[in-house]
């Protein structure tokens, strides 16, 4: 919002949150019918079109958003070297309120303005007097209304909701107070509406000039540099006509500069030109080598999940994933972006964080959970992670933790086989078991005696319940195989603390890997605390029993540039897996932690605290 909001800055049907789209459901049925039911001469393809052509403005968007994303969590053409949080993604998650406002526009002008239906497919004259109109009064009149726009009275009532943007992303250009689009649709109509009261207006050019709109508006405001110093070498004239994002970028920094729309020419005739516009294109144009000290290796989980990687859909990203049932229409998108990426690149970056001076980034292999479980695709998988050490090695990586199913133990031996491979890796193979362990230690209630164990024997599970017996506390195990497994781990002095079980009755239950049934959870008694060991949660199917994250701490403030969730944890929430490998650096160990290695616990425990990193459920603390 603006500092001090003033009339007509929400949008008439922010009330109806998600449902906002229905405000176009009486427009595009009316089209559709009235295609339908008139002759054949009588009939307007135009006005059929317009919801097709808002559905290509919503894609070209998320386009723009996930091309961004991509190349600023490399960092190397980064203009503003900062990164974004929660609270921007919060304030530009209503973008796409433009498109259903031009849209009802759109029906409302092409359905009553004289002249605006069954247009011809493309006329010459209507193109040139867009192109004068635009350069001319569009522009002009756009340079000095967001002049005013920066006085204080109307800054503080309206735009400076746009400018608390500070590094901009793609869709930043368009979110703005309503009054403040109203003004702007009222000038960029010019060309069009004139084209069409003097009859040569044409669809390919309004789509064209729609587009073109567009095209520059998220371009403008990528926090990348993308256009060539070619275009200025060869054309120098296009330095007037045409903004870079480094221009834009200035004046969401400096303020009071570079005020033009997508032409400088104007903020060269009237001295609003800033004077490091030059310098900042060649530098942002030339890039950094940034050299990331810690990489964690995830993969998406579900094709529904792709839609949650910080490069796609930024809202959706911003949340804990759960399952939306209008993305299943879409499986073709990540099924073949993810054949795509296997084909031609083995892994892609999907996020970039900072803290102090460590730099990490997150990798993703371009498989999900389900190719992890079929026998064909193990070597090739490995494979795949196999090259991302070896990259991450030969790019000065300090450590690169593996997340989710790239560690499995019946996978790759909890990383051990790239060790075996590779025994002179400089860089440290983290699979944070130990961090792991101590999480869901200090998770169990004060005052508990006895657990039971449920899922499938790991690493992470002995290991926990080596820990509880040693403190004496009782560990039930329903399986009998499960139970000879645990021996195998266990000191002959602790056995007398593992027993089968088969009552149900304890009040903590550990959730190891596999999943646990409804059934099983019926068992339980009222007030279970299930308790993941696991990478992946427990379906909750009881409403009188308390479920936990899986393993993971909040993360401190001075971890910066954090702006979507990890998978279905809270936001501002790690896994302990990816926490360890950030503490792993932070500490400078020159240790492996895979296969059968296990840290010291305590001493993971307490440095990950010393960095600021905690539970995210205080009210819980270890026996």
């Amino acid at each position: 919002m603006a500092s001090k909001p003033g009339i007509l800055t929400e949008w008439p049907w922010q009330k109806l949150g998600n449902m906002k789209y229905v405000v176009l459901a009486p427009w595009v049925v009316q089209s559709v019918y009235s295609f339908v039911t008139k002759d054949e001469r009588e009939r307007d393809i135009m006005n059929l079109l317009i919801f097709p052509f808002l559905l290509l403005r919503l894609l070209h968007g998320q386009l723009w958003i996930s091309l961004s994303r991509y190349y600023t969590t490399k960092a190397k053409h980064s203009i503003v070297d900062k990164g974004i949080e929660f609270e921007q993604v919060d304030r530009e998650r209503n973008w796409d309120d433009l498109i259903i406002f031009n849209g009802l526009l759109y029906y409302f002008g092409f359905m009553y303005l004289p002249g605006a239906s069954r247009m011809p497919i493309w006329r010459w004259d209507g193109l040139l007097l867009t192109i004068l109109l635009h350069v001319g009064p569009v522009e002009f009149i756009y340079y000095w209304f967001h002049r005013a726009l920066h006085h204080h009275f109307l800054y503080s009532r309206y735009h400076s909701h746009h400018h608390s943007s500070i590094v901009t992303e793609p869709i930043t250009a368009v979110v703005h107070p309503f009054a403040e689009h109203l003004g702007y649709f009222l000038l960029f109509s010019i060309p069009p509406v004139t084209t069409i009261l003097t009859k040569t207006s044409s669809v390919g050019v309004f789509v064209g000039y729609t587009t073109y709109m567009d095209f520059m508006n998220y371009m403008g405001h990528c926090n990348f540099e993308l256009v060539p110093n070619w275009v200025f070498n060869h054309f120098p004239f296009l330095k007037y006509l045409m903004y870079t994002p480094s221009f834009h970028s200035l004046h969401h920094t400096q303020f009071r500069t570079n005020y033009s729309l997508f032409m400088p020419i104007y903020d060269y005739i009237y001295g609003t030109m800033d004077k490091s516009s030059d310098k900042l294109y060649e530098d942002s144009l030339k890039g950094r080598k940034e050299t990331p000290d810690v990489v964690h290796l995830i993969h998406p989980i579900t094709l529904q999940s792709f839609y949650h990687l910080p490069p796609a859909i930024a809202s959706l990203a911003s949340e804990p994933y759960s399952s939306k049932w209008y993305l299943s229409m879409f499986w073709p998108i990540p099924y073949e972006f993810m054949l795509f990426t296997w084909k031609f690149g083995s892994t892609f970056a999907v996020e970039r964080n900072v803290f102090d001076k460590l730099k990490m980034q997150t990798w993703a292999i371009p498989r999900f959970s389900f190719h992890y479980s079929k026998s064909s695709q193990k070597d090739a998988i490995n494979s795949v992670i196999e090259r991302a050490i070896l990259e991450a090695e030969n790019e000065g990586v300090k450590v690169l933790s593996l997340g989710l199913l790239n560690q499995g133990e019946q996978f790759n031996g909890n990383g051990e086989l790239y060790l075996q491979k590779h025994p002179n890796l400089k860089i440290r193979i983290v699979d944070g078991s130990s961090l792991a362990v101590a999480v869901v230690l200090h998770s169990i209630p004060k005052g508990t005696k006895q657990v039971l164990l449920s899922g499938n024997i790991s690493k992470v599970v002995c290991a926990i319940a080596k820990n509880l017996c040693q403190r004496g506390i009782q560990v039930g195990v329903v399986c009998k195989d499960n139970f000879d497994k645990l021996k195998l781990g266990i000191p002959t002095e602790l056995w007398i603390n593992l027993l089968i079980s088969t009552s149900y009755t304890q009040k903590v239950w550990l959730v190891g890997d596999g999943e646990l049934s409804e059934k099983e959870q019926r068992k339980a008694p009222e007030g279970t605390h299930f308790i993941p060991c696991s990478q992946f949660p427990p379906k909750k199917v009881r409403k009188d029993c308390i479920y936990y994250n899986t393993p993971a701490m909040v993360i401190p403030k001075a971890l910066q540039n954090v702006y979507s969730c990890e998978n279905w944890l809270p936001r501002r929430v790690m896994s302990a897996w990816r926490v360890a490998g950030i503490v792993h650096a932070l500490e400078g160990w020159d240790v492996h932690e895979c296969g059968d290695t296990m840290l010291d616990i305590e001493k993971v425990w307490l440095a990950s605290l010393s960095h600021g990193f905690r539970l995210p459920m205080l009210d819980h603390t270890f026996i």
